[in-house]
């Protein structure tokens, strides 16, 4: 395995819209290097990158695109569109087109790729409300989807089985679920 942690610009210096290209950039760069199947992953705001890598009107080329084989949104928000009603908005200033455009939940996948959203059981309702939205959106698409809500674990803690390679988590990612 090849791993490629990539960072991006965040809010306030940067629109999500040019995060999830900074996202794509990154992949198409990693993906020079490497050859083979590519896995997607990330967490909070990255499970949402990770997601809209795989959305119709994804930033990748079609190779990259094609060399994708799953994807796994550690508790994400899929719908952008309720942040403009926070106090996150003074942050993220998203406007009605920009929540609409970067809401994967309101786009439909490029092709389809197996896709799990992985959501702690502990976590915020909204969490935990999107990630199962989100699921079964793309399953009303046909795409291979799941959504798994794990244990007691809150938004951090959900991570925790990404240490063991064993772990369902991590079983899920690689592909041994």
């Amino acid at each position: 395995w090849a791993v490629c942690l990539p960072s991006y610009t965040l809010a306030p210096k940067a629109r999500i819209s040019h995060m999830t290209g900074q996202i794509a950039a990154a992949i198409e760069a990693a993906s020079a290097l490497v050859q083979g199947p590519i896995r997607v992953t990330g967490h909070s705001a990255g499970g949402h990158l990770a997601t809209r890598m795989i959305c119709d009107d994804t930033p990748l080329n079609a190779s990259t695109l094609e060399r994708i084989e799953a994807v796994q949104s550690i508790s994400g928000l899929h719908d952008l569109r309720p942040l403009m009603h926070t106090k996150m908005n003074e942050i993220l200033h998203l406007d009605e087109a920009e929540a609409k455009l970067e809401s994967a939940a309101l786009h439909r996948p490029e092709r389809a790729i197996p896709y799990c959203c992985w959501v702690g059981g502990g976590e915020r309702p909204e969490f935990i409300r999107q990630s199962k939205l989100m699921a079964q959106i793309w399953q009303g698409l046909d795409i291979p989807t799941r959504c798994v809500v794990e244990g007691e674990h809150n938004h951090f803690t959900v991570l925790d089985g990404l240490r063991d390679p064993g772990s369902d988590i991590t079983l899920n990612l690689i592909g041994g679920a």
